[in-house]
């Protein structure tokens, strides 16, 4: 469907009363591709996509389709597709209405109109539901209503500003399949915004992080969730235990940095990990470590399986369990810091453990966030 060959954003920025919303955004998208811009409220993420639809004005740079320059034209001129997080469905319309809408706006013949109608509510798996209106049907519905009126235009591209944030957890998850499964069989190109990691891991080729309207890295899901270049990527990424720490020597590609006091008081633990960028003893640094890396040993007994040279050992007490079906959840307090772990294996509430992980699982980066240099985006 999409009949581009690459979309370009050179420099892109807003400005709202002085303030970059949005800045210096450079990033190539090749047709064909799922691209999710990623991060929390407030990032940029959304302004971006309403700068790419035309919905506002770029205060800098310039938008190319195939070099052709777009942010010069108005909406309805760009040929892009648009998915709202509210559906923003007419609700006097019935469904093929709704999906019909924007066609009869083109002045295209009855016939053809009434082809694609039945085609695209056909894709979305809702058939039997045409003749209903919006208030008639589930959030789920709705929601495909809102997809089908998107792609029954046939766009170059599909914008898609968080449309599943409204869904419940069970919607959520089966929408996510649905939008993957139209962006192949229809050959789109998706650029679609999201604050919830998992989400974007699932749907995306590449991913974009933003942090205060700046990109902060570029990458496949794979690269992003093995190689996050900063502790805010890490953060995104399901690194949930990112912890402040000093760095006591570095050798080799590694870092032994000292934590802040635990739970015993004095001196805190020391841990070894790999070292994201450059580093040097007393340096402050964060260290990122996943729930299911680290390993929990209750009395001498070790709940999971580690795997290569131990990072080192945090001690602490079992403050929460939570049970996850095949596995537990558990939070381990250590002085005022909560960290998090993965078992097999359900500890006691108030028993003293200790955490460790393998050093390869432990990434330790500069505190400084300016510090990091945005990967290059590569299309």
């Amino acid at each position: 469907m999409s009949d581009f060959e690459s979309l370009e954003l050179r420099g892109v920025g807003r400005r709202f009363g002085g303030v970059d919303a949005l800045s210096g955004l450079d990033l190539t998208i090749k047709s064909g591709e799922f691209v999710a811009l990623l991060g929390p409220s407030g990032c940029g993420k959304s302004t971006a996509l309403n700068c790419l639809a035309g919905l506002l004005p770029l205060t800098h740079g310039e938008i190319l389709l195939d070099g052709r320059r777009i942010d010069t034209l108005p909406p309805e001129r760009r040929g892009f597709g648009m998915v709202f997080q509210s559906y923003a469905l007419f609700p006097h319309l019935s469904v093929e209405k709704n999906v019909a809408f924007g066609l009869q706006m083109q002045g295209l013949p009855r016939a053809e109109i009434d082809s694609r109608v039945r085609e695209a509510i056909s894709l979305v798996k809702l058939g039997e539901h045409a003749k209903k209106l919006p208030g008639q049907l589930s959030g789920g519905q709705q929601q495909r209503v809102a997809i089908a009126r998107a792609v029954v235009l046939e766009p170059s591209l599909v914008l898609m500003d968080e449309p599943l944030s409204n869904l419940d957890a069970k919607l959520r998850l089966d929408m996510r399949t649905e939008i993957r499964r139209l962006h192949q069989s229809l050959g789109l190109t998706t650029i679609y915004v999201t604050h919830d990691q998992e989400e974007a891991l699932s749907l995306a080729d590449r991913l974009v992080v933003m942090r205060e309207g700046r990109v902060q890295q570029v990458g496949t899901p794979d690269e992003l969730y093995e190689s996050p270049t900063s502790w805010y990527v890490a953060d995104f990424m399901g690194y949930r235990n990112i912890l402040p720490a000093t760095v006591v020597s570095t050798s080799a590609g590694e870092a032994v940095v000292e934590l802040p006091g635990t739970a015993g008081g004095g001196d805190g633990a020391r841990l070894t990990g790999r070292a994201v960028g450059g580093l040097a003893a007393g340096d402050d640094v964060r260290v990122a470590i996943r729930p299911e890396d680290f390993v929990l040993v209750s009395s001498g007994v070790s709940a999971g399986s580690p795997t290569g040279r131990a990072a080192g050992s945090i001690p602490g007490a079992v403050s929460v369990v939570e049970y996850h079906g095949r596995e537990h959840a558990v939070g381990v307090q250590t002085g005022d810091t909560m960290l998090h772990a993965r078992t097999p294996a359900a500890p006691q509430v108030g028993a003293p453990v200790s955490l460790t992980a393998p050093v390869e699982r432990v990434l330790v980066f500069p505190e400084a966030l300016d510090a990091v240099v945005p990967q290059e985006v590569a299309a």
